[in-house]
């Protein structure tokens, strides 16, 4: 797997997923919703750690700089 996601993404799925763990732990969101914003958050930190995110590639999208 080529890495296609930059630091900047990275770092706002990060956040995202630490939104979303906040917003299911706290009770703000519950039920069925709330189960998927925390997958919706595992993907999106299992994504950013290993800096490639497979719809990428579908559409043909790179984040990534790519150094000379």
């Amino acid at each position: 797997m080529k890495p296609n996601m930059g630091t900047a993404d990275r770092i706002i799925r990060v956040l995202l997923a630490a939104v979303f763990a906040f917003l299911y732990f706290s009770g703000t969101v519950a039920g069925t919703p709330g189960l998927i914003l925390v997958i919706l958050g595992g993907v999106f930190l299992l994504t950013s750690l290993v800096s490639f995110c497979p719809l990428y590639t579908l559409v043909g999208m790179n984040t990534c700089s790519t150094k000379k």
